[in-house]
């Protein structure tokens, strides 16, 4: 099982904070570091030092690792343009020499679109949008050097592009929808998806939606084992009783409540979890481990030193 780190930059760090994280995420051996994109801190507690940009972080964290792949849990089709994304993923691809993955959702933190001016539609026209995207983002990777890419769709029209710069990796970086939607969804992940990833649900809520893609890849004539399936899970691990509530206190999170919704306990119990959402569970080949506190580097060394080797 791979395990891949991923953080929450907007609730409070410094690219400097989010580089010592990725470092020792490599350095720990983790399959990859990845960061949300989001533009403003969720629920209480200090603002500061203030949002970073999800791809010029990765961008500069690519030239400061060398093995680790890199991505987005995942990038809002609302913040950017698709032929501004596809040059930007492409560009952080050719820095990193080839490490980087694009998680690609529609947006839903109302929030953040009105504190900094990002328009912001009803849901049909967000997800439309996201397609529309996906359509244009792996059009402009895809077509041959030399020739050009024309789109015109509802929201975005493309004419004669010259669709460059090519990534690095061929076809394309791998693409990972993810989320709850029972159908839509899944049609998306049939198609335009590498990775498809149940963000913080129980092991059966995952397996379920696991199975709803897999048959959107089979209507669509895709075999659904061309997909990765992934879950993404809060950690709180600790040796013992004390440092796994002190871990919990300073998340500001119950530790019961962890214990029952991510993957909170004993070295033992996180891997008992691990196992129950993994192959001969739920399903899940790779999972992302949500990283709260950027400061509390031990928590990782943890995990890699006394977790890691018993999957």
């Amino acid at each position: 099982m791979d395990l891949r780190v991923f953080i929450e930059p907007q609730q409070g760090a410094s690219y400097a904070q989010q580089l010592a994280v990725a470092r020792a995420a490599e350095e720990g051996g983790f399959d990859a570091f990845f960061r949300s994109d989001h533009y403003l801190r969720m629920g209480p507690g200090s603002p500061l030092p203030g949002p970073t940009d999800s791809w010029i972080t990765l961008a500069g964290i690519a030239r400061e690792t060398s093995r680790i792949r890199l991505g987005t849990l995942v990038t809002s089709a609302t913040f950017r343009l698709p032929g501004v994304l596809a040059i930007s993923v492409a560009q952080v691809d050719e820095m990193s020499g080839g490490r980087v993955e694009l998680g690609l959702g529609a947006g839903w933190f109302t929030e953040e679109h009105a504190g900094y001016g990002i328009p912001f539609p009803a849901t049909t026209e967000r997800f439309d949008r996201l397609t529309e995207q996906l359509a244009i983002i792996t059009g402009l990777w895809g077509t041959p050097v030399g020739e050009s890419f024309s789109h015109q769709g509802e929201h975005y029209t493309l004419t004669d592009s010259p669709a460059l710069p090519k990534p690095v990796q061929r076809p394309h970086p791998p693409i990972i929808i993810g989320g709850h939607g029972a159908t839509r969804t899944p049609a998306l992940a049939a198609r335009y998806a590498s990775e498809f990833n149940v963000p913080f649900a129980s092991a059966d809520r995952t397996a379920a939606q696991f199975a709803r893609v897999r048959q959107a890849a089979e209507t669509a004539g895709r075999n659904p084992d061309e997909l990765v399936y992934s879950a993404a899970l809060v950690l709180c691990c600790g040796r013992d009783e004390a440092e796994l509530k002190l871990r919990a206190e300073r998340i500001g999170r119950d530790l019961g409540e962890l214990r029952e919704n991510g993957l909170a306990g004993t070295p033992a119990e996180v891997v008992e979890k691990l196992t129950a959402y993994g192959p001969g569970g739920a399903g899940a080949s790779r999972i992302y481990l949500q990283l709260l506190d950027l400061t509390d580097l031990d928590h990782l060394a943890l995990v890699a030193a006394e977790v890691a080797p018993h999957l």
